[in-house]
């Protein structure tokens, strides 16, 4: 298992880091790409508890949603979200004549999709279009993951209070406030790094309320995806990834960096 995560980690890193430095389009399509399947993973979960998600209306939806937050940001995202409202009701009105009996809640379903995947995810475009955006991606991200990293290897050498004993045991208090240390250091750091490499985009101090903030407020991301799965009696989103689950399972936490690190950005620039 642990050999497996790593030879994906090898394979796929340089690529990720590779468009998030192309930006433009080629950023775009991989955002897209993840969201879509993260979109269809999430309407998987809803079917094993019953519930029947459109996954053409969802999927379509997350990527009408990223594709138009690349061609001119905000502008279009209300004719975008009213069209695919209106599209999932009339989606879900279709199912229902022809027997569903649960359609309303489907409804409900897919548009919970459409926005929590959509909408959310639509952020790290919005983050990587800003001033600078390449190197706030290239912050945002690896402060969620060194908070995830440091909260692992903290909570699991000390850990003895549990933090959410219903959705996930493991997790401990102790863990969270090592997640949080090592999320705001590690991100003062890498800012402290990039500033040696372009001078000016960005302080340490800037990096360290970014992480600081960060590592408070996205281990909820990964709370909200497990509340999910546990509903629904699922262990991993999927199996597209070797060794790491599912999409979704991934990109949890970037669902909420990605929105408040671009409002972090616009408040304290």
């Amino acid at each position: 298992m642990l050999r497996q995560r790593v030879l994906v980690v090898v394979i796929l890193l340089p690529i990720g880091v590779g468009l998030i430095y192309l930006g433009g389009w080629a950023y775009t399509a991989m955002i897209a790409v993840i969201l879509g399947l993260a979109a269809w993973e999430y309407a998987r979960i809803f079917k094993a508890g019953d519930f029947q998600p459109s996954d053409v209306t969802m999927i379509l939806g997350v990527l009408l949603l990223t594709l138009g937050r690349a061609w001119d940001g905000f502008e279009s995202a209300p004719l975008i979200l009213s069209f695919l409202v209106l599209a999932a009701m009339t989606v879900h009105l279709i199912t229902y004549e022809r027997g569903r009996g649960r359609a309303a809640s489907d409804f409900a379903a897919t548009l919970s999709g459409i926005f929590y995947i959509g909408w959310l995810g639509s952020y790290l475009i919005s983050l990587r279009n800003l001033p600078n955006g390449m190197w706030w991606v290239l912050l945002v991200l690896p402060a969620v993951w060194l908070a995830d990293s440091g909260a692992y290897f903290i909570g699991k050498a000390t850990g003895k209070h549990q933090f959410s004993p219903r959705l996930s045991p493991k997790k401990t208090w102790e863990g969270y406030f090592g997640g949080v240390l090592v999320g705001t250091l590690g991100s003062a750091l890498l800012a402290f790094i990039y500033s040696l490499i372009q001078p000016g985009v960005m302080t340490p101090l800037q990096g360290g309320i970014m992480g600081l903030i960060l590592s408070l407020v996205t281990p909820l991301g990964d709370l909200g995806e497990s509340m999910v799965k546990r509903q629904f009696g699922v262990k991993d989103s999927s199996h597209l990834i070797p060794g790491h689950g599912g999409v979704f399972d991934r990109i949890d936490s970037w669902l909420w960096a990605g929105v408040i690190g671009y409002y972090v950005i616009l408040f304290t620039s």
